[in-house]
């Protein structure tokens, strides 16, 4: 099954592409991994990628495309992939066409807003082991202090409430038109994500038919 997985930020993308890996035993691709593994690999469209990444420009689509080809065209993605984190953008979409990746199913997780904001601005992570917490969610035992090291939790610069309300500007302007593209292909399926991670999980399965 060859899947995309829509959402803005925050909304729990990088969880539910986890279980789906294990269930589908698919796996997931993440465009900033593969151009930063094409670049190591030195293939010539990596090498060509890193000409723009060190002028610190964006890489062009076509470009981005070329190297997602080669990394579907290895063995693991025979059985099909998930797009995390691309398409990001309608060109990119038609991009994807043009080259001949046929996609079965685009998962859009749908969260407000105000939920992302208050899911993002209340996390916190250990400055020295690297574990989360949440606030709300997932507080630490003592606040401020890591249960696993005793290490100093803080909030990222990314999840400062400021940062969340321009990334989500940037989502709503840039990424979610790609709802209404693959809305009129008949492959958008539409989950609401909901308080509890594992509910989420049985609604995305279910939209995949499992």
């Amino acid at each position: 099954m060859k899947l995309i997985l829509l959402g803005a930020p925050g909304a729990g993308k990088g969880t539910q592409a986890e279980v789906i890996c294990s269930t589908l035993n698919i796996p997931a691709i993440s465009t900033g991994n593969i151009l930063r593994e094409a670049v190591k690999n030195g293939t010539a469209l990596g090498m060509e990628a890193k000409a723009y990444m060190d002028g610190g420009k964006l890489v062009p689509d076509e470009l981005v495309i070329g190297i997602l080809k080669e990394r579907l065209a290895k063995d693991d993605c025979k059985a099909g992939f998930i797009l995390d984190g691309f398409p990001r953008t309608v060109p990119q979409a038609e991009a994807l066409d043009r080259m001949g990746i046929v996609i079965d199913k685009v998962i859009d997780l749908e969260v407000s807003d105000e939920a992302i904001t208050k899911r993002m601005s209340g996390r916190r992570v250990c400055e020295s082991c690297g574990a989360s917490y949440h606030l709300e969610f997932k507080p630490s035992k003592e606040e401020g202090v890591c249960d696993k090291c005793g290490g100093k939790t803080v909030q990222r610069k990314d999840d400062h409430p400021d940062t969340v309300k321009e990334r989500l500007e940037v989502y709503h302007a840039q990424t979610e038109p790609l709802k209404g593209y693959y809305q009129k292909t008949g492959k958008l399926a539409i989950v609401e994500g909901q308080d509890e991670v594992s509910e989420t999980t049985a609604l995305v399965l279910k939209a995949l038919g499992r």
